[in-house]
């Protein structure tokens, strides 16, 4: 915990003066123009990968950057997804998957979770992920697992009624991006081919 309060330490006497305008704003205003569904994996920032300011972004972080189709009942991530398209009104949202995901590497791996049983019932909604899943050239199982959950996840999102609104309204966009935590790449992924291309030019 030390490292933590000297962490603490260093934000109020070096970063927040610098940044206290924005904070006083950001005391009375919330308007983040990105919901950014991303994997817990504590190498996945991203607000350091998209290199925005408090505030910009709307974060649900769940493992695998899973989002369980809806259904009627309380949901946590059904709620700050609702949250974010019809109170905050984000323009887009971004489901980011990555290399070495944990998740993905136990099920592309077939990893035996009986002793993890909250994980494995968790992981239940990447199903139509695996189905779909077919490596491509020199492709690993995982890599191509992650890719695959990302668009199984954006066509989850589509069931959430606030998303199907939103999109019917025009008035919100989904992308499915992939990070590579090695090269710091970060890829678009085409729901309709599947196919990614660089999101920027290095």
């Amino acid at each position: 915990m030390h490292h933590l309060a000297d962490g603490i330490r260093r934000f109020h006497h070096d970063v927040f003066p610098a940044q206290a305008e924005l904070y006083q704003h950001l005391a009375t205003t919330h308007r983040p123009s990105t919901l950014f569904i991303s994997c817990s994996d504590a190498r996945v920032v991203p607000e350091l990968i998209t290199q925005q300011d408090p505030g910009e972004l709307f974060v649900i972080r769940t493992a695998g950057n899973l989002v369980p189709a809806h259904t009627s009942g309380a949901d946590g991530v059904a709620a700050s997804v609702e949250y974010a398209v019809a109170v905050l009104g984000v323009a887009d949202i971004i489901v980011c998957g990555h290399s070495a995901c944990g998740a993905m590497t136990a099920l592309a791996e077939q990893h035996d979770l009986t002793a993890l049983p909250s994980i494995g019932d968790w992981l239940r909604h990447a199903d139509a992920s695996q189905a779909r899943t077919v490596p491509t050239g020199d492709e690993d199982k995982v890599a191509a697992l992650v890719r695959e959950n990302v668009l199984a996840q954006l066509a989850n999102l589509v069931t959430h009624p606030s998303v199907a609104r939103a999109l019917a309204r025009q008035t919100v966009r989904l992308h499915g991006w992939t990070f590579d935590i090695a090269t710091g790449t970060v890829e678009e992924l085409d729901p309709a081919t599947g196919r990614s291309a660089a999101l920027a030019a290095s």
